[in-house]
């Protein structure tokens, strides 16, 4: 999920930078060929950045005139929006014009440069080596590496969650709802007039409802592909995480199509006791936005009512004894195959090092630290980033709103995070999903009762096959 508050245009984001530009350079433009340009000065390197909005481009620039500072060179920094990046690149790497550094790329853009032979491994290895591979999350460090090859730096992540009313569990005497069976149970206790059990998106055209699915599917080992490039969502796994999703949200929720903005809403009224949504939601759920905002009873006396009274599971574990698990991604900065690679290594090691807190700053709810601290300091990041202002109408720390334990499921969420295909190094196959959303509309048709979980699963299948051959094609 990528929260979006408006692209800013490659013009303005140029007219912002000429305040910084004698230190990091400007916002560059395309150059030949509809690529961006890359720099001439010998003591530059080109940075590409997906932070395209105005204030964090801002906040970048800074980060990059610190880099200047401390090490006499300039990172020139391209905005390049992440629904572009791979027409971009394409075209960069047609070129000859590709970046020295890439940074805050997901981890199918990771793979997409992986792919085309864009990264140096080593390099990025040689970050993580420098800056203590200990202090990174084991997860992040597998998530980005093909075998032994470090695709690239893992720098910070965002989950899906299951929020939950903590004071209504702790009335009816319900445990926190980690597993199927605990969901299941909570849901079927507290659901009735004015109060869902259970709420989560399942609109066949929404990318949201996917990655819900899946956030719940993966803890009981429902896989989309295999590593030997095989379609497996008709497994049994597969159908028996359908049959649970169709049973919360046709027994225990409301009863029309959701989606992201519906969920929000239901949660924040006060109407629904646990909803599926990604850790994007925190600064708004601590009443910190002017266009999404708690609005239950108790929130229009004590703003801070629905944050000091919920709780988050970063994993969910099915009925089959798999791990827990769950859906979100991480953020990478890459040194690039074409890169001065010197000076592409120091400015991803200031990038995860010494400037780490302040570029996680720039959106902590987005944001959060794959490496805790450093080897003298273990909790030197994950201390700094609870006290990090959040939020758009006015910005305070999430530790003001969210109690320690909350933050700290929050922050150790990476470890059981994952995605589709990506260990098994079939990303393109899911990236064709996402834009055909064949699994969301298995979620749809068994959740309004139109299939059953095991035909809605074949069907799919079929689909996600024909994906496949014309991926292959």
């Amino acid at each position: 999920m990528n929260r979006t508050r408006g692209w800013a245009p490659v013009g303005v984001l140029a007219a912002l930078s000429l305040a910084s530009a004698a230190l990091v350079g400007c916002i560059s433009g395309p150059g030949p060929g509809g690529s961006p340009a890359k720099v001439p000065d010998s003591e530059d390197i080109t940075v590409w950045i997906t932070d395209t909005l105005p204030d964090r481009v801002l906040k970048m620039q800074a980060v990059a005139a610190g880099f200047t500072a401390a090490t006499g060179l300039r990172a020139q920094l391209v905005s390049v929006p992440e629904h572009t990046f791979k027409q971009t690149l394409s075209s960069s790497a047609s070129s000859g014009n590709l970046p020295d550094v890439i940074g805050g790329v997901s981890l199918r853009h990771v793979r997409t440069l992986a792919a085309g032979n864009y990264v140096d491994a080593q390099a990025n290895a040689a970050v993580v080596r420098a800056l203590g591979e200990r202090t990174w999350s084991p997860r992040s460090l597998q998530l980005t590496r093909d075998g032994g090859r470090q695709l690239a730096v893992p720098a910070a992540s965002w989950q899906h969650v299951l929020y939950y009313r903590k004071d209504l569990f702790a009335r009816a005497g319900l445990a926190a709802p980690t597993t199927y069976a605990r969901i299941r149970a909570a849901a079927e206790k507290l659901h009735g007039p004015g109060l869902a059990g259970f709420v989560a998106a399942n609109n066949a055209g929404r990318a949201i409802t996917q990655q819900s699915f899946e956030h719940i599917a993966q803890g009981n080992g429902c896989e989309l592909v295999n590593s030997r490039r095989i379609i497996t969502f008709d497994s049994p796994e597969c159908v028996g995480a359908l049959g649970f999703y169709r049973d919360m949200l046709r027994n225990y929720s409301v009863p029309e199509i959701q989606d992201d903005g519906t969920v929000r809403t239901a949660y924040f009224s006060g109407r629904a006791a646990m909803a599926v949504w990604s850790t994007l939601l925190l600064d708004e759920l601590a009443g910190l936005r002017t266009d999404a905002r708690p609005s239950c009873p108790d929130c229009t006396q004590d703003p801070g009512f629905l944050s000091r009274n919920t709780g988050v599971v970063a994993g969910i574990q099915g009925s089959g004894g798999h791990p827990p698990a769950a859906f979100g991604d991480i953020s990478s900065w890459a040194v690039t195959s074409d890169s001065d690679t010197d000076r592409a290594r120091k400015f991803v090691e200031y990038i995860v090092g010494d400037s780490y807190a302040d570029w996680l700053s720039i959106a902590p709810e987005e944001r959060l630290p794959v490496r805790a601290g450093t080897a003298a300091r273990p909790s030197e990041y994950a201390d700094a980033w609870r006290t990090m202002p959040t939020g758009i109408a006015r910005r305070e720390p999430l530790g003001m709103f969210y109690p320690p334990e909350v933050l700290s499921v929050l922050l150790h969420g990476v470890t059981n995070l994952s995605q589709w295909g990506i260990l098994e190094g079939q990303g393109d196959v899911v990236e064709a999903v996402i834009a055909e959303l064949p699994v969301a509309r298995a979620v749809e048709d068994v959740t309004t009762g139109t299939a059953e979980p095991r035909s809605a699963a074949e069907k799919a299948a079929r689909a996600l096959r024909d994906i496949l051959r014309t991926t292959n094609d």
